[in-house]
């Protein structure tokens, strides 16, 4: 006589079926919205709203009662060819390339030289490191009055050490082959502080344990530098790079306090081209003031997205 045991109901307790997510108490979804609600008022006021309003002057022709009635007629994108086809254009365009280029390459590798100095202690490195971070710490408009004062042609301290040592002063604000250099100079300056902690923070999360065995297998201090240290801290780099790239295509302040983006446009960027373009005539052309704006926001989105990217390829999937 055959026995046959009952099929076993799919579900029971000897089998093991999909387990289904509890749902969220509701509770839980009304605290996380709260939470998130804030963040969200806040990018919607002062990032989505202003960008809006931004491309919204870039594709009108608004005048100062047009401005304040609010009805500009629509022109599309006649404001950036108008921008495209200005004189000041090609100039404006390689003096930003040139700022944030030798600014980026200057900071980044005097931050690097001195986090690596920092890392071996010694006596005076708390004070050293505290007057290191003073530059990052000053108003911007305190640093580019001082680099002004230091760079005048007749009271500068500058043109009176080069006196000392024979050498004829220059007119660092006034020439245009002096001007675009003397922004850099002051714009380095500010910008090594940054580069410094976030590289040496950097360089603190290297585990030592790896210096040790390299140092075993006889690597000397360029090797271990090129081999440990710079591939190590390739992703503090890249973040260092881009962050400082954002600040740098934006730098204003600087610029307008110590040049005006003078003399005779030697030292003009998109950002001071877009502040005169909008506010520094007579008549203010606010449509092309924010077509150079969109067009620095578009630049720095590109990196940023660029570097998105790179950052998704390096991590294992």
């Amino acid at each position: 006589m055959a026995l046959t045991t009952p099929a076993r109901s799919r579900g029971s307790a000897g089998e093991a079926g999909p387990r289904r997510r509890a749902p969220r108490p509701r509770s839980r979804q009304w605290t996380a919205w709260a939470f998130l609600t804030p963040v969200t008022v806040y990018l919607l006021v002062f990032y989505a709203y202003p960008l809006y309003r931004n491309l919204d002057l870039s594709l009108r022709n608004y005048t100062v009662r047009s401005f304040v009635r609010g009805d500009a007629p629509f022109t599309g994108f006649s404001n950036y060819l108008k921008v495209f086809a200005d004189l000041t254009f090609a100039p404006a365009l390689w003096h930003t390339v040139f700022f944030t280029v030798v600014s980026l390459a200057f900071q980044f590798t005097i931050g690097l030289a001195l986090a690596l100095f920092f890392t071996k202690n010694f006596p005076l490195s708390p004070t050293l490191w505290a007057l290191f971070l003073v530059p990052w710490l000053l108003p911007l408009i305190v640093s580019a009055s001082t680099w002004s004062w230091m760079l005048n042609t007749d009271s500068g301290v500058v043109n009176a050490a080069l006196g000392l040592l024979g050498i004829g002063p220059a007119n660092w604000l006034t020439s245009p082959g002096w001007s675009l250099w003397s922004v850099v100079i002051a714009n380095i300056w500010i910008g090594v502080p940054f580069n410094l902690v976030v590289l040496y923070s950097g360089l603190q999360a290297i585990p030592a344990t790896v210096y040790e065995a390299a140092a075993l297998d006889g690597a000397n201090g360029r090797q271990r530098f090129w081999k440990i240290t710079f591939p190590l801290l390739r992703p503090v780099s890249a973040i260092t790079l881009l962050l400082g790239l954002v600040y740098t295509l934006k730098v204003f302040d600087i610029i307008w306090i110590m040049t005006r983006g003078g003399p005779s446009g030697a030292s003009t960027t998109f950002a001071t081209w877009s502040y005169r373009l909008g506010f520094g005539n007579l008549v203010p052309s606010f449509g092309p003031g924010a077509a150079v704006g969109n067009l620095l926001i578009v630049t720095a989105l590109v990196f940023g997205l660029i570097y998105i990217r790179t950052l998704h390829r390096q991590v294992p999937a």
